[in-house]
Parts: C-alpha cells; sequence; structure tokens
C-alpha cells in the first residue's frame, strides 16, 4: 500500500528551489498550467512570442498568487535558429521541468509557411518544441529528475501521419495538419523517453493530453480571457462531457509534480478521456508503434538540423549508433 496522499489538483505540493518553462504560457491551457505550478514556490518562466500577452499573463498570475515567482522570455517556436538564444536567455543553471504547451492552429486556407519553410503548424507545434529540447537538454540534465511534458490532443487520437508529405503538401487541409501536428509531439514525447531511457538519462518524458477543452468552459482571467454569460449558458450543456483550459492544464500539471508519474507514460482527463482529474491510461496503440516515431525522429533531425551537430545530454545521436563529440565540439 502506498502511504503518499491521493492527488488533489487544489491542493498540489510544494516546488519550492524548482525552476519550470511553460511554452505558450500567455494563454489557454498553458496560461493556467503556469498559474497552477506558480502556485507551488517554483520559479515559473513563460516562454512567449508576444510580450504584450505575456506581460498580461504575468500580472494575471500576479495578481492571483501573491509573492509568485513568475517572468517570461520572448520566444518564437517557429523561428528554429533563434531557440539557442532564448536558452541562453533563460539565465538559469538547471531546468526542472519543461512544459511543452505553445501551439498553432489554423481553421481554414491558405497553407502556411513558417521562415524556415516548413508548414506553420507543423514546424511550430512539432519541430518547434524538437529543436527547443535539443537546447534544454544541458540544463534539464543538471536537475537530478527533470521531466520535459509534451501536451498533446485528444484530436490526434484518430489520427495517422504520412511520413511521406509531412509538410501536408500533397493535400493541404487545416484542422487535419493540426492533429497531425500534435500527433506528430505526441510521438516525440514517446521517442524521447525511449532514447532517454536507452542512454541511462536522469530525465524523463512523459505525454499528457487535455481532454475536451473549451474557452466558454474557462473561468475569466480579465488580463487573458474573460468569458460572458452568455458563453457560459451556451456551454452549459457542454460541461456534462467537457471542461475548461483550467481543467485542461491538470494532466501537464501533474506529470511535472507527481514523483508517481513516470517516463514514457500518456496522462489525460479521468472521464472518457475527455474531463475530470488526471489518470494515467493506456498509450494509444499507434502511439505504441516503435517504427514510425523512430522515422519521424529522423526526419525532424533533417528538417531541423540537429542531426548535423550534437549538445551534451541529447540522446539523438548516441541511440543511432554514433558518439557524441565531446563538450565545446
Amino acid at each position: 500500500m502506498s502511504s503518499a496522499p491521493p492527488w488533489d489538483v487544489r491542493r498540489l505540493p510544494g516546488a519550492d528551489g524548482r525552476v519550470f518553462l511553460v511554452t505558450g504560457g500567455n494563454a489557454g491551457i498553458g496560461y493556467f498550467v503556469a498559474e497552477q505550478l506558480s502556485a507551488t514556490g517554483a520559479t515559473v518562466v513563460l516562454g512567449c512570442r508576444d510580450p504584450g500577452r505575456a506581460e498580461a499573463a504575468l500580472a494575471s498570475i500576479r495578481g492571483r498568487v501573491p509573492g509568485s515567482r513568475v517572468r517570461a522570455v520572448r520566444m518564437d517556436l517557429a523561428d528554429l535558429s533563434s531557440l539557442g538564444a532564448v536558452v541562453e536567455s533563460l539565465g538559469v543553471e538547471r531546468l526542472d521541468a519543461v512544459v511543452h504547451n505553445a501551439g498553432v492552429a489554423l481553421d481554414d486556407p491558405p497553407r502556411v509557411e513558417t521562415g524556415d519553410g516548413n508548414e506553420l503548424m507543423f514546424g511550430t507545434n512539432h519541430l518547434g518544441h524538437f529543436a527547443l529540447t535539443r537546447w534544454l537538454m544541458p540544463l534539464l540534465s543538471a536537475a537530478p529528475a527533470a521531466r520535459v511534458v509534451t501536451m498533446g490532443s485528444f484530436a490526434a487520437k484518430s489520427e495517422r501521419l504520412d511520413l511521406d508529405d509531412l509538410q501536408s503538401r500533397k493535400d493541404y487541409r487545416p484542422k487535419r495538419a493540426y492533429g497531425r501536428s500534435k500527433l506528430a509531439q505526441m510521438y516525440f514525447g514517446v521517442e524521447l523517453d525511449r532514447r532517454l531511457r536507452a542512454v541511462g538519462s536522469t530525465v524523463a518524458s512523459v505525454v499528457v493530453h487535455p481532454g475536451g477543452a473549451l474557452d466558454s468552459l474557462t473561468p475569466s482571467r480579465p488580463l487573458v480571457h474573460v468569458r460572458t454569460a452568455g458563453a457560459r449558458l451556451s456551454a452549459a450543456p457542454a460541461s456534462l462531457l467537457l471542461q475548461g483550459k483550467h481543467a485542461g492544464a491538470w494532466s501537464a500539471v501533474r506529470a511535472v509534480l507527481d514523483p508517481a508519474v513516470r517516463g514514457g507514460q500518456l496522462w489525460g482527463p479521468r472521464v472518457f478521456g475527455l474531463r475530470g482529474e488526471p489518470r494515467r491510461e493506456p498509450v494509444w496503440s499507434h502511439l505504441a508503434d516503435p517504427l514510425v516515431p523512430a522515422r519521424l525522429w529522423d526526419a525532424s533531425c533533417d528538417l531541423t538540423g540537429i542531426g548535423s551537430s550534437a549538445v551534451p545530454g541529447w540522446p539523438g545521436l548516441r541511440a543511432a549508433g554514433v558518439a557524441e563529440p565531446a563538450p565545446g565540439k
């Protein structure tokens, strides 16, 4: 019998002295991940593309969590060449967890590319976080037991990757491209943990998803999000199966803080995977396929240029049977 108390989303364990990074922490689920983690005493850094929205999020958190240690760094995951400098700007000696939450979702054509020539959703949601993890790995490896928490999506459950058209050039459909970009993120989270275990790393990679999280069921944070009375009334029937973004954050927060969570696991809401407190769920069958994530990893290395240089702690080269050069090479 375990002596650990049951997990309570409203009574989180303390995390004084720890440092967490939340990408996209200025809005939506990422904001609530940052707000909830800031109540533990940890230092929480918001990675945000828009400085104005970052300042609004910081003011909101500080107003709700007196004494919170929160700050922001400017981060554009669509600009792969900028991410090394972003990590340097963190100004920390170690990182205890990163929550890969930021994402772009387009509803309508046309297809848009990043400055690097990648389809915007795939390039930001997956490749941006893939490259960011590479730069963060020395800081994560310096922590006693760091975690990489990847925020997937329930929309990815019904999608399958086309490894011959990762950039959606042949048949671009925005909703499908978004679902596939989130599936690619989840594959990365699973494959990253497998490779970390193979090299004996102390870093663990956990995949989570928020279930069905709607703005209309999300409590107001006046500087960040306002829910109108009309939206609240119209969304009432949906609350039977879905939840707000504050609750969508719970799985990621547990994956960061709960010592019982292990690398390679998948966590999501308790009720039909759509709403409720977080629980471990079986890894989806297509996520468990070892061939697809391995091929995606190789393609991601090529698309980000990671295969041409090594960073201490990054498992890609050694896992492929190539020795890593000494630090500084």
